[in-house]
């Protein structure tokens, strides 16, 4: 099947954004990041703004899940919050995507979103504390003081998001065809491991 629907979920600084990036340039085909933000933003008239903000509120879940539950009282999908409404606009948007042909896709809940579709291929990248310390302060800039409690509350959000919207646990091996530690492989040889899996994986 040519067809290849790659998600990435990711711990912080296990260099998961950059494995996707490389592997949609490998693979010549379209990247979503940020740029899926864009497109949620322009297909469902919601501001981009707001859809960030929302998730940022994710790393507390009782306050996330209270703020979800309380709809408009209006009829139909009206009476939905926002944070409820701002996650169907981004179902609806990866599903379009998908049906448009292969892609990268980097978080947003991407790989329950595509559950059950063949084509797609969901991996989890994670990496020990030392590795990912090492990356967020090397790579991305974080400075050392302050790099552990960002990642602390990075993946707390992406884990109280992923369970609110999804009813599954973040990170669990049961949701990902791999899961890979990045911290003992060249990011081009994750990326190769990655696209030798879809293409020699069986399509049930």
């Amino acid at each position: 099947m040519d067809k290849k629907l790659i998600t990435i979920s990711r711990e912080f600084g296990s260099g998961g954004r950059l494995i996707g990036k490389r592997l949609a340039e490998k693979l010549d085909i379209p990247y979503y990041d940020k740029e899926l933000l864009d497109r949620i933003a322009e297909e469902s008239g919601f501001s981009k703004e707001m859809i960030v903000e929302a998730e940022k509120k994710a790393k507390n879940s009782f306050l996330y899940s209270l703020a979800s539950a309380m709809g408009t009282g209006e009829a139909g999908p009206e009476s939905l919050s926002l944070n409820e409404r701002f996650f169907l606009a981004q179902f609806d948007t990866i599903r379009r995507i998908a049906d448009e042909g292969s892609c990268v896709i980097v978080g947003r809940c991407a790989d329950y979103v595509l559950r059950g579709m063949p084509e797609a291929t969901n991996v989890f990248i994670y990496a020990e504390e030392a590795d990912k310390i090492k990356r967020a302060v090397q790579e991305y800039g974080v400075p050392e003081d302050s790099v552990k409690k960002l990642m602390k509350d990075t993946d707390k959000a992406r884990a109280n998001y992923y369970s609110y919207h999804t009813g599954r646990k973040w990170g669990d091996h049961v949701n990902y065809n791999l899961s890979i530690d990045s911290g003992y492989i060249e990011i081009e040889d994750i990326v190769d491991l990655i696209i030798k899996y879809t293409d020699v994986k069986l399509y049930r």
